[in-house]
């Protein structure tokens, strides 16, 4: 854990996992309704593990300290009352707080889970220093459409999830086709989390490796790869760039 100061002035802890050598970048890891539990950190250490510093504020840290919840109704409805009294413009505090104190790593990314998927959509428009963002199954989100997004965003969301109608996704994707947003079927809400009955496994996977591709091409800085229906065309863009530049440093033999 590491002490951090948010943007009010107010300090908190943080949990931070360093990569083994030189860090490719940064992290930051924004929690769901149940703080900074057992899962947020297993995604932590994942990400350091992948080459990154990886750091996850606790949000509830202002109002309760050392919150880490269960998944029963109980731990929601107890999360759901502290989300509400931390409030957006203070989490968005914490959050540039955790970006400024590894931003020394390198580039920067924010990655969200629930109501953290929704604070790392907010985080794109609102936080310094953020190189791009990523948010899963954000509550909110999808009425949340009015603004371009000022970095690269990344979204996943399960077809299948209550909590988001996936006809409100698809009203999304078209007032936004600035933002990359990837639906899966037969995944519901959290579907990433392996300690919850709402697991996916396909799903997960699915969008953990477009996650991956996000961070690498926008906070390790290597060009767009084509994947299997998803990034020819970006591929192709730059391919094409390259040859008209080729074109344009051709002069031709040197005159007598």
């Amino acid at each position: 854990m590491i002490e951090l100061t948010a943007g009010d002035g107010h300090k908190f802890s943080a949990y931070r996992a360093d990569p083994e050598g030189a860090p490719k970048g940064a992290v930051v890891v924004v929690q769901d309704f149940f703080g900074l539990n057992t899962h947020i950190r297993k995604i932590t250490d994942e990400f350091a593990a992948k080459g990154y510093l990886a750091i996850a504020p606790p949000l509830f840290d202002s109002v309760k300290p050392d919150v880490a919840l269960g998944y029963d109704e109980g731990s929601l409805a107890e999360g759901v009352e502290l989300t509400q009294q931390v409030g957006t413009e203070r989490a968005i505090g914490d959050i540039q707080g955790a970006v400024d104190a590894v931003k020394s790593a390198g580039k920067v990314t924010v990655i969200g889970y629930g109501w953290g998927g929704y604070l790392a959509y907010v985080a794109a428009n609102r936080v310094n220093g953020v190189a791009c963002t990523v948010g899963y199954c954000g509550d909110g989100i999808v009425n949340d459409y009015r603004e371009k997004r000022k970095v690269p965003t990344l979204l996943h969301f399960g077809e299948n999830d209550p909590r988001i109608p996936f006809e409100d996704v698809g009203q999304f994707r078209s007032h936004r086709p600035d933002v990359s947003a990837f639906s899966y079927p037969g995944a519901a809400h959290a579907f990433n989390c392996d300690d919850r009955e709402s697991y996916h496994d396909e799903a997960a996977k699915s969008a953990l490796e477009r996650t991956l591709l996000w961070i690498s091409q926008y906070v390790e800085g290597q060009p767009p790869i084509a994947l299997k229906n998803a990034g020819a065309y970006a591929q192709a863009k730059v391919e094409k760039k390259k040859k008209k530049t080729e074109a344009a440093n051709d002069l031709g033999p040197p005159m007598d």
